[in-house]
């Protein structure tokens, strides 16, 4: 059985702004339809994503901002957190924490890469090592961001 990812909903307080945040760094318009005063359903698709993301009126009663640990793979950590900056979006420096894909914890940002008492540290992973290199942004709500650095997919990915 396959089990694909379609979506994800976003809580967010501004339908209007998250829009305009996500259109600004990137992501397509796929859907915006409003179908009563109380349920509108804006949906938009990251840059050669199969999962997209969803917001709007009426569609979670989660708090905005409490989406955490979304994470947007890239194959040039400095290109991507160029194009970002480049659009207007504020985006971390690029950190690492030397593990990558084993680590596990969570950090003030919502990151799930790190293992405890990890501290970041500056610049991308001195090898490029696959899973070790990233930056965070966050929508204007807070929901959290990271984008991952992959070159070489780990079996079975």
């Amino acid at each position: 059985m396959d089990l694909k990812l379609e979506f994800i909903v976003l809580p967010v307080s501004d339908v209007d702004r998250a829009r305009s945040f996500y259109e600004a760094a990137g992501f397509r318009l796929d859907v915006d339809q409003t179908f009563s005063e109380d349920y509108r359903l804006v949906h938009l698709t990251p840059p050669g994503s199969e999962c997209s993301i969803m917001f709007g009126k009426g569609l979670t009663s989660a708090a905005p901002g409490s989406a955490q640990g979304l994470y947007l793979v890239v194959d040039d950590i400095e290109k991507a957190r160029a194009e970002l900056v480049g659009r207007g979006v504020e985006v971390s420096e690029i950190f690492h924490d030397g593990g990558g894909l084993l680590h596990h914890g969570h950090d003030a940002d919502g990151v799930v890469h790190r293992g405890q008492g990890q501290e970041r540290l500056a610049g991308p992973h001195p090898d490029r090592a696959s899973y070790a290199s990233y930056v965070t942004f966050r929508d204007p709500d807070g929901n959290g961001w990271g984008l991952q650095e992959v070159k070489q997919r780990a079996p079975g990915r």
